[in-house]
C-alpha cells in the first residue's frame, strides 16, 4: 500500500442529516458515543497499511479540522500523514467544489506532488470495515483502469444508489445511477456467492494515477458515480471488487439514527470491539462513567458520563453526558457534550432561566437524538406526543418522525414536545 494515496470526501453541504450539519461538516457527526463519522475510512485506511491519507474539506470544515489535527499524529520519521484539503479558490478555479469529482479535480496539484501508483477515493460518512489491500489486489490483477467497490441489494434498494451490471470477469459494463425500475431488468448480474441480482455501487473508488489525471482534466464531469464512471465503462477497464459485509451510507437522519441504535444489539453489525481493526478517534483522558441507581438495558455507554437513578433502554449515551435522577431514556441517542460546567457556570446559567448542560431529572426522552450541548430542563417530554413525521419548533426539529434537540439547543423545563 506504500504506492498507493487514499483522498477521503468531507462532503456537501449534508442538509438531509440537518440539523446535525448546521454547525459541523457531516464528517464531523459523532458515531457510536465517542467516534466521529471520519474515524471510520481514517482507520480502515490505517488498518490496511495505508498510511498517506488526504481529507477533502468545504463546509463547516473546522470542527473537522481540530478533530483530525489533535486525532491522527504520526512518527516524524515516518512518512504517514492525515492532511486537510481544504477548498480553496485559485486562478484556474475561482468556484467552490460542485460534486465528487470536481472536488478531486480541484486538489489534483496538491495530490499529484505526492508518487503514488493508484488513489483511493473514499466517502467520509459511511458505516463500514474493509481491507483496502484486497481491493487494490483486484485492481491491479486485472489490470483496470479503475475499480468500484460493490455489494449486492434487493430491487426494492436499487432506487437509491448507483447500479452496476458486470460480465463474467467482474467488469462493469453498465453503470446507471438511482434507475427507474423500468430499467431493472437489463441491469441484473450474475453475482458470485449470491447468484442473480443487482449491484450496488458503494462510493468507493480506485484510479490509476494516469486514469485519474484524465478523468481530472475535464471539467464536466463533476461526479464519480453520475459522469466519470459511466464514462469510463466505455473506453477503460472499469473493475467491480466485491464486499460481502456490512455497509451502510449514512447520510440521513433516519439511517443515522438507526445505525447507532444497532450498536446496542447483542451482536451489532458494525464491530467497535475488533482487536484485529481497530476505530481510532482521539484519545480524551476522561474519568469512568459514574453510575449511581441506575436501570441499563441494551445500551451503549460512553466514557466521562454521570448517571444519576437514570433509567435507559436501548439508547446511545455519548462522552461526558449528564442525565438527571428519575429520569427515562428510551430508543434515544445522547451525543453528550464537549466540556463540563462548573458549579459557577451551572448557577450563571440558571441565573439567565437555562437549564445545566444535559438532561434534567424527571424527563422522558424517547425516539430522541439530543445533540451535543444541549440543554435540557427538568420534567420534560420529548415524545413527539403528535406523531409529526417533519416539523420545526423551539429549540427542536422533528425528521423522519425523530425529535432532534440540535447542538447546544435548549428545552426549558416542563416542555412537552
Amino acid at each position: 500500500m506504500n504506492e498507493c494515496l487514499a483522498v477521503i470526501l468531507g462532503g456537501g453541504r449534508g442538509t438531509r442529516l440537518f440539523p446535525l450539519t448546521h454547525q459541523r461538516s457531516k464528517p464531523a457527526v459523532p458515531i457510536g458515543g465517542k467516534y466521529r463519522l471520519i474515524d471510520i475510512p481514517i482507520s480502515n485506511c490505517l488498518n490496511s497499511s495505508l498510511r498517506r491519507i488526504f481529507v477533502l474539506t468545504q463546509y463547516n470544515s473546522e470542527s473537522l479540522n481540530k478533530h483530525l489535527s489533535m486525532t491522527y499524529k504520526f512518527d516524524v520519521f515516518s512518512s504517514a500523514f492525515v492532511t486537510v484539503l481544504a477548498a480553496e479558490q485559485t486562478e484556474d478555479s475561482p468556484e467552490w467544489f460542485q460534486g465528487t469529482a470536481d472536488a478531486v479535480r480541484q486538489s489534483m496539484r496538491h495530490l499529484m506532488s505526492h508518487s503514488s501508483r493508484e488513489l483511493l477515493i473514499l466517502s467520509g460518512d459511511q458505516l463500514y470495515q474493509m481491507d483496502f489491500r484486497k481491493m487494490l489486489d483486484t485492481h491491479r490483477r486485472h489490470a483496470a483502469d479503475a475499480t468500484v467497490a460493490v455489494l449486492p441489494v434487493s430491487a426494492s434498494q436499487t432506487a437509491g444508489y448507483g447500479i452496476l451490471k458486470v460480465d463474467r470477469e467482474g467488469r462493469i459494463v453498465e453503470f446507471e445511477e438511482k434507475p427507474g425500475p423500468e430499467r431493472l431488468a437489463g441491469l441484473e448480474s450474475d453475482i458470485p456467492g449470491y447468484g442473480r441480482g443487482f449491484l450496488a455501487s458503494m462510493g468507493i473508488y480506485m484510479f490509476s494515477r494516469e486514469a485519474l489525471e484524465r478523468a481530472a482534466s475535464d471539467p464536466a464531469l463533476v461526479d464519480f458515480g453520475r459522469n466519470v464512471i459511466p464514462n469510463a465503462i466505455s473506453g477503460q477497464r472499469v473493475q467491480a471488487h466485491f464486499h460481502s459485509g456490512y455497509w451502510e451510507d449514512v447520510g440521513t437522519i433516519r439511517s443515522y439514527y438507526e445505525a447507532n441504535l444497532q450498536l446496542c444489539d447483542p451482536m451489532p453489525p458494525f464491530d467497535f470491539y475488533d482487536a484485529a481493526r481497530p476505530v481510532y478517534t482521539h484519545p480524551r483522558f476522561l474519568p469512568a462513567t459514574k453510575v449511581q441507581g441506575c436501570a441499563l438495558s441494551s445500551a451503549l455507554v460512553s466514557e466521562g458520563g454521570i448517571l444519576m437513578g437514570a433509567e435507559i433502554e436501548r439508547s446511545v449515551i455519548g462522552i461526558r453526558s449528564r442525565i438527571g435522577q428519575g429520569t427515562r431514556v428510551r430508543h434515544s441517542l445522547v451525543l453528550g457534550a464537549d466540556y463540563y460546567e462548573s458549579l459557577e457556570e451551572i448557577d450563571r446559567a440558571q441565573a439567565m432561566g437555562l437549564p445545566p448542560v444535559g438532561i434534567g431529572q424527571d424527563s422522558v426522552i424517547e425516539r430522541a437524538i439530543v445533540d451535543k450541548n444541549a440543554r435540557v430542563g427538568r420534567g420534560v417530554r420529548i415524545v413527539n406526543a403528535e406523531g409529526a413525521q417533519e416539523k420545526d419548533g423551539p429549540g427542536y426539529f422533528i425528521r423522519d418522525g425523530i425529535v432532534i434537540v440540535p447542538k447546544s439547543g435548549v428545552i426549558p423545563d416542563g416542555a412537552v414536545i
